[in-house]
């Protein structure tokens, strides 16, 4: 938005050249004709991940727990670490679209979609390493609270416990939000085939939808409910994440702090990966007249402000731990500073806290290849950030003689590149399979891009 004397101008939301019909076209062109050599070139660098992932891991179940870095102070390391950046992605999606529809943002209606595809697959990626870390995931039904003969039974005061029934009542409630809002255009691409096993395909998952007002009357009400529901749950699960640490008492992670900080990074982690993934999209599926830089600087701004809140975070970590005038609180973050792990410290403060201030300047903020890049740097930062907390509580426990140094082995990277493989791979996959734009939304507001192109022009 600019202002020229007394006037309000407005960037347009659309390219006010396209029509309903193009919004059609362009939105399932992906979906109607043969892959291009950019979609093959990102499939097969993430299915190539995952597959190396899947054979580390099938071997570290063959081997054991043992090939991996942990030791006897640190036994949570890499594997945990990838939970909680996992989850933390999985925030901003479902943030993003209730959100912004619960306060009518006309913005949200390109990347919505995406968003809340990043918010599924994140949770699935999210879901395997709690399975993994046991090392016997064939023995994973013995975690479920059910009344069983080996008398086994969970301890519901754990937050481990409560992070099965956040998790998977989060994953529901953004599940069914995603897929209610894919009907309507599930629809629309089953009136446009031509294939008859494509056109009956579509047609069960459309559940019938025919465009009526009656139709229309219900699809408004489930997903205004879905919004109004999902909402609470963004801020409830990271806060129950978080409880996984500050339940505890050990120095570092028995904070009351954690709650709204881990919120805070979810979501700063979780708009990176949003923009990391519709630059993909808008490059590789030629999107550029639905997702515009109109769209990606508002992204830009939302990550500037949560970089900001991450980095009073930090600095209030520091305060609480020299305030306390407790002697373990106080090493604990001078370790972190200044020990055997610092170089993991300084690579969460330079990626987080220093690369977002780059944002303040508009033509960086609306640059392609800077926003890419940014997004990347900010979430290898907000991996170290979960890496930092992790290992250093862990690695100098309060007697000397325990400390040990953690180091990942090629099985802790290796499955952890895999898990990215497994996300990008199911991404993809979408983007083949289901529009990645919402074509009825985009049209609802093509009126509104090209009322205030208009006025541009005058």
């Amino acid at each position: 938005m600019e202002i020229r004397g007394n006037k309000i101008i407005t960037e347009p939301l659309v390219n006010p050249e396209q029509t309903y019909a193009d919004v059609n076209a362009d939105v399932c062109k992906p979906l109607e004709s043969f892959p291009t050599k950019k979609w093959w070139v990102c499939f097969l660098i993430a299915s190539g991940s995952l597959l190396i992932g899947s054979a580390l891991a099938t071997d570290m179940f063959r081997r054991g727990l043992g090939v991996l870095g942990l030791n006897q102070p640190v036994g949570w390391g890499v594997f945990i670490t990838n939970f909680v950046f996992w989850i933390g992605i999985g925030h901003a999606g479902t943030l993003i679209s209730a959100i912004l529809f619960l306060f009518r943002q006309k913005w949200r209606t390109a990347i919505n979609r995406s968003a809340e595809a990043m918010t599924i697959f994140a949770v699935m990626t999210a879901g395997l390493f709690p399975v993994i870390h046991t090392g016997r995931p064939w023995y994973a039904f013995w975690l479920f609270p059910y009344p069983n003969q080996r008398e086994l039974w969970v301890n519901f005061r754990s937050p481990l416990v409560w992070d099965v029934f956040a998790v998977s009542t989060y994953f529901t409630i953004s599940l069914l939000f995603w897929y209610v809002g894919l009907v309507p255009d599930i629809a629309s691409v089953r009136d446009r085939c031509k294939n008859q096993i494509r056109k009956f395909i579509y047609t069960v998952l459309s559940l019938g939808w025919r465009g009526e007002a009656r139709h229309w009357n219900h699809y408004e009400m489930a997903y205004l409910l879905l919004a109004a529901l999902s909402t609470p749950l963004v801020l409830s699960v990271h806060s129950i994440v978080s409880f996984d640490f500050a339940v505890s008492i050990l120095p570092g992670w028995h904070t009351t702090i954690f709650p709204p900080y881990f919120v805070a990074g979810a979501i700063f982690s979780g708009f990176a990966m949003v923009v990391t993934l519709l630059v993909i999209a808008r490059e590789v599926f030629n999107l550029k007249n639905y997702i515009t830089l109109y769209h990606m600087e508002n992204m830009n701004k939302i990550m500037l402000l949560t970089g900001m809140l991450v980095g009073y975070a930090y600095l209030m970590e520091l305060f609480i731990a020299w305030y306390s005038g407790n002697p373990y609180e106080r090493f604990i973050f001078a370790n972190r500073v200044g020990g055997p792990f610092a170089w993991s410290y300084w690579i969460m403060m330079t990626c987080n806290v220093i690369v977002p201030q780059i944002f303040w300047v508009k033509k960086w903020r609306r640059s392609i290849p800077i926003m890419f890049v940014a997004s990347l740097l900010i979430n290898i930062g907000m991996w170290f950030e979960r890496f930092t907390i992790i290992v250093t509580s862990l690695h100098r426990d309060f007697l000397p003689s325990s400390w040990d140094y953690y180091i990942p082995t090629r099985y802790d990277w290796g499955i952890t590149l895999g898990s990215f493989g497994f996300f990008f791979t199911f991404f993809l996959i979408f983007c083949r399979i289901l529009p990645t734009i919402a074509m009825f939304e985009v049209k609802a507001i093509m009126k509104f891009g090209k009322k205030e192109y208009g006025e541009l022009g005058d």
